[in-house]
């Protein structure tokens, strides 16, 4: 069965939403404590070829890595309310990479991606007489 890695997620209530998405959506949810954060994201899947790092990182961003893209797990989540910001799937790139890596990359590119939104615009209420 696939993965999904859960990080610094906040609340139990978020959790339990997020941990019944993944079962339902045929992935096992997987919190990872951050006494992991500096392992290789492969070798917190279990894939082959990876072993652990040494070394600390930390990060409080709550994050979620998908082994395999899921779009019902990301259709169950929005439906639910548990939205989470940071969001990747496994590539052969980035699975080498730490968890704070992938964290300062996912941070990086989100914040590109929110200064390139287009603004909503404010709508102002007028009184009618």
């Amino acid at each position: 069965m696939a993965k999904v890695l859960l990080y610094n997620i906040k609340g139990a209530d978020k959790r339990v939403k997020i941990c019944l998405a993944a079962l339902r959506a045929g992935l096992e949810a997987v919190e990872v404590a951050e006494a992991d954060f500096a392992h290789p994201v492969g070798y917190l899947l279990g894939l082959e070829g990876f072993s652990p790092a040494e070394g600390e990182a930390r990060f409080e961003d709550e994050m979620l890595v998908m082994e395999k893209l899921s779009s019902p797990l990301l259709d169950m989540l929005r439906a639910s309310g548990a939205t989470v910001a940071l969001k990747a799937v496994v590539t052969e790139q980035n699975k080498g990479w730490s968890s704070a890596a992938l964290c300062r990359e996912l941070r990086r590119e989100h914040e590109a991606m929110r200064a390139c939104a287009p603004k909503k615009p404010v709508h102002t209420h007028k009184k009618r007489k």
